[in-house]
């Protein structure tokens, strides 16, 4: 592998660190360090050594270090960044049309590689060369402001609540205009997966380390604000439907912190589900893809207690619906809005409850069956 390589991708995990300095900011970078030490101990040549995982900015001082410790006349290393913005779903897509490919180096001979391999089948106008540092921090920097404008249209719809507004109208009003655009402006009960809130705290991170304690403290408010619209979504259920849920049953429409996916990290659903049961609600999950093995390791994973026996995963909506007495949409599988709810809200405990916490549904339609709609950034339809 490495010998016969002249390039080699460093494609590894870099998590948050869960102890020491930094812990629940800071990147944990063993993998990166163990990548670079394994390359100098087993090339017998020169190589191209690109960084395609998520890292903070400085990472690659700190893979050329190891390797510059272990270079001799025979080989020498150059290190490039080549981040990768691909989206869970649809990954392969992305990666065969993209939006742009960024290249960072201080080797325009190692770069220039690189922009050839990828002219293959992306056009160079979309292949950008930036220095290293450039590189580095631009994928954090991508992935904080895609959170920022979820975080800032999920504060809107706050206000929506209170002022009547509708903050579908507001996002589409907003969207047309040529300078937003229209992507990344749903409110919704927040954002998941393994990349956003990670970078995001990576940010403030360094941000801090530079002693830049105001920038630092804006990046945060953005996962504050998250973290928030999860809290407070949970906690409108528990006071629509009568200040409790103690041992009653809550169907849960999607597990998947987004559509096409069964990945659970950071998933919204994580808290609002452990908020209910912690209420004392009976909560049974449908999700196309996620088991309760995925769910269990993530719930152990931030350290939050389940009691098994109160986390129910079904293997249909019919069942998870059965004398429920609400249904909580957490993810937006197109397949929700197929269903037959007529059926579902003759099979619920009266009132029957429906929280989307995508904005996904037909909220009049379901509202016109019986039930009492709650929806995210507008109002009840139901007058609830």
């Amino acid at each position: 592998g490495i010998q016969e390589a002249d390039v080699i991708f460093a494609s590894v995990n870099t998590p948050t660190k869960t102890t020491g300095v930094g812990a629940g900011r800071a990147a944990d970078l063993r993998f990166i360090e163990s990548v670079g030490r394994t390359i100098a101990e087993h090339a017998d040549r020169s190589k191209i050594v690109i960084e395609k995982s998520t890292v903070p900015v400085k990472t690659a001082e700190a893979l050329s270090r190891v390797l510059e410790a272990n270079k001799d006349t025979q080989r020498q290393f150059w290190i490039l960044s080549n981040p990768e913005f691909l989206a869970e779903g649809t990954a392969m897509s992305d990666l065969d049309d993209p939006d742009r490919v960024l290249i960072g180096g201080q080797n325009v001979d190692a770069i220039q590689v690189l922009v050839d391999i990828y002219a293959n089948w992306v056009p160079r106008e979309r292949v950008l060369t930036t220095n290293l540092w450039s590189s580095e921090l631009s994928k954090l920097v991508a992935n904080a402001m895609l959170a920022q404008r979820v975080s800032s249209m999920n504060s809107i719809a706050r206000l929506c609540e209170r002022t009547g507004a509708d903050v579908s109208e507001v996002s589409r009003a907003i969207g047309t205009d040529s300078r937003i655009g229209p992507k990344f402006l749903k409110a919704s009960v927040g954002f998941g997966g393994s990349c956003f809130q990670k970078d995001i705290l990576n940010l403030v991170y360094i941000c801090e380390q530079f002693g830049l304690s105001e920038v630092a403290a804006y990046w945060q408010q953005v996962v504050d604000m998250n973290e928030h619209q999860k809290t407070s979504f949970t906690q409108r259920i528990i006071q629509a439907m009568f200040n409790t849920v103690t041992k009653k049953k809550v169907a849960i429409f999607g597990f998947a912190f987004k559509k096409d996916t069964g990945d659970v990290r950071e998933t919204p659903a994580l808290a609002v589900c452990h908020m209910l049961m912690q209420d004392g609600a009976m909560v049974h999950v449908y999700d196309p893809k996620v088991t309760k093995a995925d769910a269990l390791i993530e719930f152990k994973y931030h350290g939050m207690e389940v009691n098994e026996d109160q986390l129910i995963f079904t293997t249909s909506p019919e069942a998870a619906c059965d004398e429920a007495h609400a249904i909580v949409v957490l993810t937006e599988w197109d397949e929700f809005k197929a269903y037959p709810y007529h059926e579902f809200y003759a099979r619920m405990m009266k009132p029957a409850f429906l929280f989307d916490g995508r904005n996904l549904l037909d909220h009049q339609k379901l509202a016109d069956i019986g039930f009492e709609v709650h929806c995210i950034g507008k109002p009840s339809p139901s007058g609830a």
